[in-house]
This record gives structure tokens, sequence and C-alpha cells, in this order.
């Protein structure tokens, strides 16, 4: 449907239009041009999609559609179904869902369902039943196991992120959560990369899919500038405070391995004079859901997180990603950058690379066809010097096959380094 420039061609009804055009959405984009006409007519969906296409109001706005088509229940039932790897997701697809559906012509009621706060709260929310549920997968078994909520009348399943539902062990409880489900559903899953657990998941749970492909390559914004820094590695949270003083940045999504680092570097910039604050898995839902306000307000000049938020995030007008630890793949660094550079504005991506990260990066470079050049800053020249054989790479890696690759090697120099810089800084 190439062409297509208003939401009005896809087929949606006058009331969505006007949800589309209060949310500010002036044009349908390319995903949402291939998949809402799709889901409309009721069919299974494998899609690929990469981080800001526009995906949930790919998914969203059709299944609106249904509620406003269809006769109401005389009781609220569920309807539809989205399971979602993090916290962080459920609540912004569940804020997406209520805006959309705030025009329908019978209110909508919208479940968010995740762990990390009481679940009484949540068992309270869904008396009377509700529309849609938004939920992670270990928190809607937890309700379902108390009765809290029924599953049997639900007509779509929404898979979103399903790459990463998988990455985090969610086999064993997307089986339970399928008994729960009738056997009648439109099924749909959405998943930014297509590893060959996605294409099985895929095979046993869609009945001849339309498949959309938004990306056959890791996709890179052109609107991103990057910026790749060689600096010793214990002198990487110095740079960073220089940067942002020097350059004026006012939010800075930062970028590290480890939990214990996300404490460590935003400590450390608090100490010398910035709004720093640290977001990782450790914390408690309440302190998460305050500081990704407060950045988002702009109450804080850095954000230190490890990739709990390279995905599924939308920090608007957020200007400058940097990689303090380098991410371990090259889908992984579409992804992180991915925060930045939103709805074709201008973004910074800045990565730091040592002696013992150069490879790796190169290796990224190559995957997502980047040929980066490699700045040095005036005080903040390095005097490590970068290993030029294997055997110089420390780190065993090990984890695709029995013996670690020459990729895992370089990922665990890669960590290694960044741990021992987190430790110096």
């Amino acid at each position: 449907m190439s062409g297509v420039t208003n939401f009005a061609s896809l087929g949606l009804s006058a009331p969505l239009l006007q949800a589309c055009a209060e949310a500010g959405y002036a044009t349908p984009t390319a995903i949402q041009v291939e998949v809402i006409p799709l889901l409309l007519r009721g069919q299974d969906l494998l899609a690929l999609a990469p981080t800001g296409s526009g995906k949930t109001a790919a998914f969203a706005l059709p299944l609106l559609q249904r509620f406003i088509d269809r006769r109401p229940h005389a009781f609220r039932r569920v309807r539809a179904l989205v399971l979602v790897p993090t916290r962080e997701l459920a609540a912004q697809v569940g804020e997406t869902f209520r805006r959309l559906g705030a025009s329908c012509p019978r209110a909508l009621k919208v479940a968010v369902l995740h762990g990390g706060v009481s679940v009484n709260p949540q068992m309270m929310a869904l008396r009377g039943g509700a529309d849609v549920v938004v939920a992670t997968p270990g928190r809607l078994l937890d309700l379902l196991e108390k009765n809290a909520v029924r599953l049997d009348t639900v007509e779509a399943l929404v898979l979103d992120e399903a790459d990463r539902l998988l990455d985090l062990g969610f086999s064993a409880e997307r089986e339970r959560v399928l008994a729960a489900l009738p056997p009648h559903r439109q099924n749909l899953l959405f998943s930014a990369t297509f590893p060959p657990e996605v294409q099985a998941l895929a095979d046993g749970l869609l009945r001849d899919p339309a498949r959309v492909d938004a990306t056959t390559e890791p996709r890179l914004e052109p609107a991103i500038v990057h910026r790749v820094i060689t600096v010793d590695a214990p002198r990487r949270t110095e740079l960073l405070r220089h940067l942002v003083e020097q350059e004026g940045w006012r939010r800075v999504l930062v970028f590290v391995a480890t939990r214990y680092a996300t404490e460590h570097v935003a400590r450390k910039l608090e100490g010398r004079g910035l709004r720093a604050a640290p977001l990782h898995g450790d914390m408690s839902q309440s302190r998460r859901t305050e500081v990704l306000a407060q950045f988002k307000d702009s109450r804080l000049d850095v954000l230190v997180t490890t990739d709990l938020a390279a995905r599924g995030i939308d920090i608007p007008g957020l200007q400058v990603v940097v990689n303090y630890d380098l991410p371990r793949s090259a889908d992984d660094y579409v992804h992180r950058i991915g925060r930045t550079g939103r709805a074709g504005a201008g973004g910074l991506a800045v990565s730091f690379t040592s002696a013992g990260t150069q490879a790796h990066f190169r290796l990224i470079e190559k995957r997502t066809k980047l040929v980066l050049p490699r700045e040095q800053l005036a005080g903040f020249e390095p005097a490590d010097v970068a290993p030029t054989t294997p055997e110089a790479i420390p780190g065993s890696g090990g984890i695709k096959g029995k013996r670690p690759s020459k990729k895992d090697k370089l990922r665990a120099a890669a960590a290694a380094a960044g741990q021992r810089g987190a430790k110096g800084s």
C-alpha cells in the first residue's frame, strides 16, 4: 500500500481517526500501512519491526476497531491479551491503548499487569472484567492462579518483543498462558530480530500468517550522528562528565553492562555535580517509575541503565545516547541508539572504545555497515594499546558452542574491560 499518506485510507473509523489526530499521529508509519489492513481482515501476523517503528499503534488501532464494530458483552470479558517482556513496556503499551481508546463510543477498560508492585491493586482493577489486558507473563500467571482473571474469551493474542520474551525464559510460561486461551483466536507476533527460536514459536502459534518485514538488516536512523571516542576504560566516567558539561547535553541516556555499574557510575557522576540516577532490574517498580518520570521531565541530566531501557521505552525528545560499555551485538547497538533520533528528529549516539574493545566494535560496524572515525579528545588520549593477536584477548566466552568462537572471545574482552573500567572510574 505504498503511497498511503493518511489513516483514513487504512479503513479506520471516525473515532479512531480522531484519536490518531489527538495523539499527534500525522501520517501512518511504514509498518502501520502494512499491518493495519491485514489485522482488520482478521489475519494472523508475523511482523519484524525495529524499535521506534510505530508497531504498538499498528496493532492497537485495529484491535480497538474490533471493539467498536462488534456488539459489547453484557459483562466485560478480556478480548485482547498483549504479552510483553518488561514492566516499563507493559505500562507504555497500556497507555497507548488508553489514549487511542479514549474516543471510542464505549469506554474502554485496560488492565496493566506486571510484577514489582503489590498484586492486590491489580486484582481490584480486574473486578468487573477488562477489555484489554497488557501483562508480563509471570504476573499474569499469578493472577490466573488466583482466579482474578479469565482468558477463555480472548479473541486476539499479541506477543510484543517476542525475541525478548524468549530471552527471558518465556517458553515454559508461554505454554501455561496458551493453555488458558481459547483455541480459535487471532495471533500476532512482533519481534525486532528473527533468531531460529522466534521462527519455531511462529510455526507453532500462527495459522497461515501474513508476514511483514520492516527490516532485513539492523536499521540505523539517518538522523542519528554517530561518534566513537577512544579512551582508556578507567577514564570513561571523567570523560562522560566532561562531555555533558562542555557540550551542554541536557538529557543523556547512558548504557552500561551490569546493574552494579549503573549504581557505581551514577554515584560518581552525582558526586561530581551532575543530576544522575541508575535504572536497573533490581530496583522496586515504584522507584523505576519515579526515575523514568524524573528523566522524562528533565529533572535528571543523566540516566545510567542496563539494556533494560534498550527497547520499547519511549523518551520523547531524547537527544543523546552513550554506550559507556559496548553492547553485545549489532542488534543491541541499533536498539540502544534507537532511543534517540525518533520520528525523524535528530539524535547523537556516542560510543566509548578502549584498547580491549576496538575489535568488538569493528564487528558491530561490519554488521551495521558503518565505518566510523575514531576520536581522541585532548586530555583524554588513551595510553593502552589494543591487543594484536587472539591470544592477547582475555576471556573465554562460550556463549553459543562448546568452544568459544572469535566473537565470543571479543565479547568477553569487551565485558572484562567494562568491569575493570567501572571499578576503576
